[in-house]
Order: C-alpha cells, then structure tokens, then sequence
C-alpha cells in the first residue's frame, strides 16, 4: 500500500508565495507511484486540502488529518515547503513531533535556532575554517542604535531582520544618513534586527542534506548579481542575477568549503536538505558564513534543483531520498 504524504505549504509571512510555488513543482514532480499526495495549506486560522473541483476540506487540528468522501486520511509522513514561520521557525515540527508524525525538515529546535541569524552565527563560529562579519543584534528600533552601529561597526553594512527570509526588509548601507531608514524598513518585519559589516567577497550558495547513511554536499552555485546584493528581486526576477552552477572554484576551495559545510550541518543537528549561504572574500578566500535556509525553495529555478540536477541525479529521487529518510528517523 502506498504511504500518504501531505505536502505542506503557504505560510503566515510574505514569504507564502514562494512556498506555493515550491508546492506546485513538488506536487507534480513527487514519485506518485510510490506515495499518495495530498497539498496542506496552512493560514492563519485555515488550514485546508483544496481539491481538483475548488472545495476547500478542513485540517482537523487534533490528528492532522482530513475526511474525503467520508473516509478519514491520516498521513503517514509530511513534506514541509513551507517557507517562513510556522514551518521554518520549529512551530509546526514542534505539532508534528506530539503527533508522532514524521517530516523532511529540522527538528524543532534546529529549525527555531536556525531562523536567528544571530544566534545561528553564534553557535557555528567555532566551526574550524569558517568566519563570520562582525555584527550587532538588535532588540529594539530605539534612538541609541544609529550611534551604537556607527560606533561599533564599519561602513558599509548589511541590516536584515534576524528572523526573515527571501531577503524582505534587507538593505545595504554605505553612507551614515542611510541607517535610520534600513533599520525602519527591517523592524517593519521583525522585532529583532542583525547589523553586519560587509565582506568583499563572491557570494555562493549551497545544498546539503542527509540520506542512505551519509551527508551529500551537492555542488555550490556561484551567485553574481547585478543588485547590490542578492534581494528579493534578484532572487525571484529572471535575468537578474546570474547563476552559475557548479560555482567558479578551486579544487582547495570545493575541499575546504565542503568539509566546512559538512560541520555546519552536523553542528546544528539538520534534517533533510539544507541550504548554506557563504562568501568567500576576495583577498584571502576566507569562508564567510553568512545564513542557513532549512526549507529551501524547490521551484524548477531554485538553487537545491539546480544542483541536483547538475550530480546527473533526477530531482524525483532527490525527493523519494528525502521522504525515504524521514521514515527511517
């Protein structure tokens, strides 16, 4: 008999448009012979199974489970796509582990820790060979904070809400007058802001996860931007960046990075697939971590699909590993 596996998506942040889009290309992409697929989502207050007519079918909150045709569907596993809280933060991990049912992504401290940017660069810095910028946690949008960043920080520099993702609410400041307003535009988004010193560097970004016994890095894909940074429009606008997969790098850099990104990983204490974003820096090649996405994107573009697909493995059985391994828990 076939394994029901819900596909859980949309989200209570912006960035529930983009977990709908990885939604659509895992729905028609998942090994349908092998698993039968059913999409959650989840709102504020609805979570619902949309069916083939329009007909929205409550989520019943006790068991997770829904009713079609008056017969009961428990699921036997989820595949979490959902980007941003509640199934990035460790919220719905959290619902799922007093349920007993399994899923593809962190465990719900993992996945809480690892959307603090900051406390997440806390705990890897000790990682041998990786750096981080130096940078300020703020807790609060108050008047001391322009001469607190001033102070202790150089020009120019990165302001992000701690807890985002897709780049919302991220700014790059050169100039002192900028500050107030980057800060404004990253507290619009969350209660806590990172503040970090720019590195000269070229920016990669790439894949890691556990399966069949091992940790697979996939290869980095480099990201050369004509923005500033790589934002929310660069990221979701075609022709705006370049991505060039496998990233330009040496054989030194590809052993060292990936010996960095296999720590990373187990340090943490990740689940299923990952994605590590880093710099290396121009001068010296030094490994700047920069962030940890424990719910990549899995749109046909994403970086997690084109780095599959560039080990000459399908993206299918990428997915039956990932859905494989949860059960083995």
């Amino acid at each position: 008999m076939k394994k029901k596996i819900a596909i859980v998506t949309g989200g209570y942040t912006g960035e529930a448009v983009v977990s709908l889009k990885s939604a659509a290309v895992v729905e028609r992409t998942i090994d349908t012979e092998k698993y039968d697929v059913y999409k959650i989502l989840i709102y504020p207050g609805n979570w619902y199974h949309e069916t083939a007519t329009g007909d929205k079918i409550p989520v019943d909150m006790n068991d997770f489970s829904i009713t079609l045709n008056e017969q009961k569907i428990i699921f036997d596993g989820v595949f979490n796509i959902l980007h941003g809280s509640p199934g990035e933060d460790g919220k719905l991990a959290g619902y799922f582990d007093l349920l007993g049912l399994p899923y593809t992504t962190c465990d719900a401290l993992t996945s809480a820790i690892t959307m603090n940017k900051g406390y997440t660069k806390a705990i890897v810095q000790d990682v041998p060979e990786l750096y981080v910028a130096k940078s300020i946690q703020l807790f609060k949008n108050s008047a001391v904070n322009m001469s607190k960043v001033l102070k202790e920080l150089r020009l120019p520099l990165f302001i992000k809400p701690n807890n985002g993702g897709s780049s919302i609410g991220m700014s790059k400041v050169k100039e002192p007058k900028e500050l107030q307003e980057a800060l404004d535009k990253a507290f619009a988004e969350d209660s806590q802001v990172l503040v970090e010193e720019f590195v000269d560097g070229r920016e990669f970004s790439i894949g890691v996860y556990h399966a069949k016994g091992k940790t697979t890095v996939l290869p980095a894909t480099e990201i050369v931007s004509s923005k500033e940074f790589f934002d929310f429009e660069a990221k979701y606008s075609p022709g705006v960046t370049e991505e060039i997969t496998p990233g330009r790098m040496s054989e030194e850099e590809v052993n060292r990075v990936n010996s960095i990104i296999e720590k990373v990983y187990t340090k943490l204490n990740c689940k299923g697939a990952v994605r590590i974003d880093y710099f290396l820096e121009y001068e010296t090649a030094k490994f700047y971590f920069i962030e940890i996405n424990t719910v990549p994107g899995q749109t046909e573009t994403s970086l997690i699909s084109q780095q599959v697909k560039s080990i000459g493995m399908e993206v299918r059985d990428f997915y039956n590993e990932l859905i494989e391994e949860m059960f083995e828990g």
